[in-house]
């Protein structure tokens, strides 16, 4: 029998990672570079926002992608509580819900109480679900940087503005 032969795919599996001084990650036969990028939510829609973020995070944008390597790039998101919304009474209809473990725990809060208390956590929610939920999609997550104002502590790393 003929051995088979090792292609760049068996090697893109491998657990071996080392970057270097530039940023690039390289993987055992595969180089690419995690870049940043600076999205303004002023006026954006939460979902197409959201769903443009998701597909940065995974990396679904570059023809490197692979499922089962992390080849997302860092988002940072500024003004996330001037976002905007489709659709008639959304920010009294749309419900966000969670259990306390508890029997009958189960509780809920209105999308205008999660913009007054917490706005950046509504964008948060709206782009982890859209993740895979397993150990690469936390670690994409970890990854994303929400401010509620314009201003963010990333300048050092010079992150690329995105247009919505």
């Amino acid at each position: 029998m003929k051995a088979a032969k090792s292609t760049t795919w068996a090697k893109l599996g491998a657990k071996n990672t080392s970057s270097n001084a530039n940023g690039e990650k390289k993987e055992s036969g595969c180089n690419f570079t995690q870049e940043w990028k600076l999205y303004d939510a002023e006026g954006a829609i939460l979902g197409r926002l959201a769903s443009q973020i998701a597909m940065d995070l995974m990396g679904k944008n570059k023809p490197i992608y692979t499922p089962h390597i992390d080849t997302g790039d860092y988002v940072v998101v500024i003004n996330a509580d001037k976002i905007a919304f489709k659709g008639n009474n959304k920010l009294s209809d749309k419900k966000y819900y969670w259990h306390t473990g508890y029997m009958g725990g189960i509780k809920e809060r209105a999308l205008a109480n999660m913009l007054e208390n917490k706005p950046t956590d509504v964008l948060l929610l709206a782009v982890t679900r859209m993740l895979p939920k397993t150990k690469m999609g936390r670690k994409m997550a970890k990854k994303l940087k929400i401010y509620a104002t314009a201003e963010h502590p990333h300048a050092a790393q010079k992150p690329t503005v995105v247009s919505v």
